[in-house]
C-alpha cells in the first residue's frame, strides 16, 4: 500500500540492461505478494506441487531473481520483521478488506462465477511463516543473500541503498524514498500489459527509476520535507489530513516550511508526529556491509524445486545455464570475479 506521492516525483523509464552490474535491494515481501497474486492457474488458484503446496513464490522467487543475474545484476532480500506498532492500524484496515474480499468469494463460488472467483482469489493472499522460510531456502541454494530486518523490510531495503551497501531498491513502494533510498526501481523485471484488478482493463507496464537527489533538487524541498508531505497524505503509520494529496501537500510544505507549521494552519494534528517522523529518518535495522554472494547450487536447486516442488527440471536446468553465463558474459574467470 503505501504513501503515494507519485504526482510530484519525476521518474524515468530504465530497462534490466541499463542496470546491468548493480547491486540492489529488495523488498522481499513486497514482492512475494506480487507472486502470489499474479502466478497462478488457469483456475485463477496459486500454483502448487503435487503434494498440493502452494509454490508460487518459490517460482516468482526463482525466476525474477534468475533474471536478475543473468543480467550480472546482484539482489540482495529483506524480509519482514515484526512490524512496527504504528502500522497496526494499516494491518487492520487490510485484515477488514481482506475479510470483505473472501466474503465476495463465498457469494461468487455459490453462484459459480468463474470470472468474479478469479479475480477475488488473487486479492486473498496470505505471507505464512513457511512461505518466508521456503523463499529463504531458496535463495540459499542459489547463493543470494538475504537480511532479516527488525522492522519494516522496506525500512531495511532503503537504508542499504542510502548507506552504500546496494545501489538501488527494487519495490512497487514510494515509501522507500522517505525511508531515504538512494533509487528506486519500480516495475523492475516487468514488461507488458498487466490487467488491472477487478476490471477489464489493461495497463502497460515497463520499469522505471527514481533518483532521490534528483526529484529533492527538482522539487526544491529538503529530505525531512519530503517525508513531511508523505505523512500530510498518508502512510502506513498514520491516516493523513482528509483533502491533501501530494500536490496540495507539496505547496504546502514550500509555503509554510514544515509539516509542524502546515499542521498548524490548518488546526490539525497527527497522533505520534516526531515518532513517524523519527522512524522515517532512523528506523531500526539490521548493519550488513558484508554482503556474500555465492554460486549456485545446482544440486541443491534441482533437489528442491523439483524433486521436493514439482518443478521441470530441464526448465530450472535451462535457468541455471543461463545465470552462470550472465555472470561471467565470457567464461569462468570472470564468474570467480563476480563472486
Amino acid at each position: 500500500m503505501g504513501v503515494d506521492i507519485s504526482g510530484i516525483l519525476v521518474k524515468h523509464e530504465t530497462t534490466i540492461k541499463e542496470n546491468t552490474g548493480i547491486t540492489v535491494s529488495v523488498d522481499a515481501y513486497n514482492i512475494i505478494y506480487q507472486f502470489l497474486s499474479s502466478i497462478r492457474g488457469e483456475d485463477g488458484e496459486p500454483l502448487k506441487d503435487s503434494s498440493g503446496n502452494i509454490t508460487s513464490h518459490l517460482s516468482g522467487i526463482f525466476y525474477r531473481t534468475a533474471t536478475l543475474l543473468q543480467n550480472s545484476i546482484k539482489p540482495v532480500y529483506s524480509f519482514d520483521g515484526k512490524p512496527y506498532h504504528l502500522k497496526s492500524e494499516t494491518l487492520k484496515e487490510r485484515k477488514a478488506i481482506k475479510d470483505k474480499n473472501i466474503a465476495e468469494l463465498d457469494i461468487a463460488i455459490k453462484n459459480n462465477d468463474r470470472e468474479r472467483i478469479k479475480t477475488l482469489s488473487s486479492r486473498i493472499n496470505y505471507i505464512t511463516p513457511d512461505i518466508v522460510s521456503e523463499s529463504k531456502a531458496l535463495l540459499d541454494l542459489m547463493g543470494v543473500p538475504w537480511v532479516q530486518a527488525p522492522t519494516e523490510g522496506e525500512a531495511q531495503a532503503s537504508y542499504m541503498s542510502k548507506t552504500g551497501v546496494v545501489d538501488s531498491v527494487v519495490s512497487q513502494d514510494y515509501d522507500c524514498l522517505l525511508f531515504g533510498a538512494r533509487r528506486v526501481l519500480r516495475n523492475f523485471t516487468m514488461y507488458g500489459r498487466r490487467r488491472i484488478s477487478g476490471t477489464g482493463r489493461f495497463i502497460n507496464i515497463s520499469p522505471e527509476i527514481i533518483d532521490l537527489k534528483e526529484n529533492l533538487d527538482s522539487i526544491g524541498i529538503t529530505q525531512d520535507q519530503l517525508i513531511g508531505i508523505g505523512i500530510l497524505v498518508g502512510t502506513d503509520f498514520n491516516p493523513g489530513i482528509r483533502g491533501i494529496g501530494a500536490k496540495t501537500g507539496l505547496s504546502l510544505i514550500k509555503k509554510f516550511g514544515t509539516i509542524d507549521k502546515v499542521l498548524k494552519y490548518k488546526g490539525k494534528e497527527i497522533e505520534n508526529l516526531d515518532e513517524i517522523k523519527e522512524f522515517f529518518n532512523n528506523p531500526p535495522v539490521t548493519e550488513c556491509h558484508d554482503i556474500k554472494f555465492k554460486p549456485p547450487d545446482r544440486d541443491g536447486i534441482i533437489d528442491y524445486l523439483c524433486n521436493e516442488h514439482s518443478f521441470s527440471q530441464n526448465r530450472i536446468n535451462q535457468i541455471l545455464d543461463q545465470i552462470e553465463k550472465g555472470y561471467s558474459g565470457a567464461n569462468q574467470s570472470n564468474l570467480d570475479k563476480y563472486f
